[in-house]
């Protein structure tokens, strides 16, 4: 006896192929704009205009220099400055990466590995030939002091990812979930979430693991500006976009945010897109900060990256209240549920 067709099936199932396609295009997108992303900002660090000076007004030191920057390029800025003092300041101002004091016996470069690692470790490959032709050894000296809990300097870019996921992730939540609420309550829970978030991050970045060893108020509030930016921006944005507002979350304050904050490289060892970017990107605005506040005693332009996370969170509410606008003429839409869950599972598995 044969089975009975069930014309049904056949429909039903390329419907079903067609929807799982669909929802798969996100994690794709997401697969490829990652890999852009990282690999274009991180595959072949090298220097470009790297800040460096050597100390001294001799004819010999102005001849090295000029020989430094003739063998390197457009690789290196080489200046000269007229004693140790002058270029310790330029160091603490964070307008050079390193100092070189010429010596027969005992040649030194001084550093500020809190202004970035690994810049310094490309100075330092600069000058070490330099001493090695000499034959004689570089010594190091450090202006800066790292917390106990970094000694890579690079801690506060962990602490910037960890605020960066508990914002945007929350950005799913609140559009999902508060559906149904006004945007002026949604903007209220976003603020509210960023406090959240930022106190998460400084207790774990501060107490528990060291990274942040003083100024704690300082750091917590550029963690909460830095958040409520990404927040408020998130949820207006979701009023327009729906399901896609997490792709749009990623390409902003992941792909093009990471790369960019200088967390890794600075743009001193970046190609030309992500050093731009550096410049007045919102990730950089907290980084850059925040270790202008822990190394450098809240100098060297501290006050010109809170600007940045300050327009950054002025960009939210100008979003925000033309997502209010855009609600009020009735163009909102109801998120289906299933859509709203599938959301919420791609930015967690994100």
């Amino acid at each position: 006896m044969s089975t009975p067709r069930n014309p049904a099936a056949a429909p039903a199932l390329g419907h079903s192929i067609k929807h799982l396609v669909t929802h798969l295009i996100t994690p794709l997108l997401m697969c490829l704009g990652m890999a852009l992303a990282y690999q274009g900002a991180f595959h072949q660090p090298e220097p470009h205009h790297l800040k460096v000076a050597v100390v001294g007004t001799t004819p010999q030191a102005q001849g090295l220099a000029q020989a430094i920057q003739g063998k390197a390029g457009d690789a290196l800025d080489v200046r000269t400055v007229d004693d140790r003092a002058a270029a310790e300041q330029q160091l603490r101002d964070r307008d050079l990466v390193g100092a070189f004091v010429p010596d027969a016996k005992s040649p030194e470069l001084i550093v500020a590995k809190g202004n970035s690692d690994t810049s310094v470790v490309a100075a330092t490959a600069v000058f070490t030939t330099v001493t090695d032709q000499q034959g004689v050894p570089l010594h190091v000296t450090d202006l800066t002091t790292p917390a106990k809990g970094d000694p890579t300097g690079q801690g506060l870019f962990f602490l910037l990812v960890a605020l960066s996921i508990g914002s945007y992730a929350s950005v799913a939540a609140i559009g999902a979930a508060g559906a149904g609420l006004s945007m002026r309550i949604r903007a209220l829970v976003g603020v509210a979430v960023s406090l959240v978030v930022s106190v998460i991050g400084i207790v774990t970045a501060g107490p528990v693991f060291h990274v942040v060893d003083h100024d704690y108020a300082a750091i917590w509030a550029l963690g909460w500006l830095y958040s409520a930016g990404i927040l408020l921006i998130g949820i207006g944005l979701h009023s327009f976009l729906k399901r896609w507002t997490t792709l749009a979350m990623m390409v902003l304050f992941v792909m093009l945010n990471f790369t960019s904050s200088g967390g890794i490289y600075r743009p001193e060892l970046q190609n030309g897109f992500f050093g731009g970017l550096h410049g007045f990107w919102t990730g950089a605005g907290f980084l850059e900060g925040a270790r202008s506040i822990l190394y450098f005693d809240g100098g060297a332009g501290v006050g010109g990256h809170v600007v940045t996370l300050l327009v950054w969170l002025l960009l939210g509410g100008v979003v925000l209240v033309a997502a209010a606008m855009y609600e009020g003429r009735g163009r909102r839409l109801p998120e289906p549920r299933q859509d709203a869950e599938e959301e919420m599972e791609e930015t967690v598995a994100v």
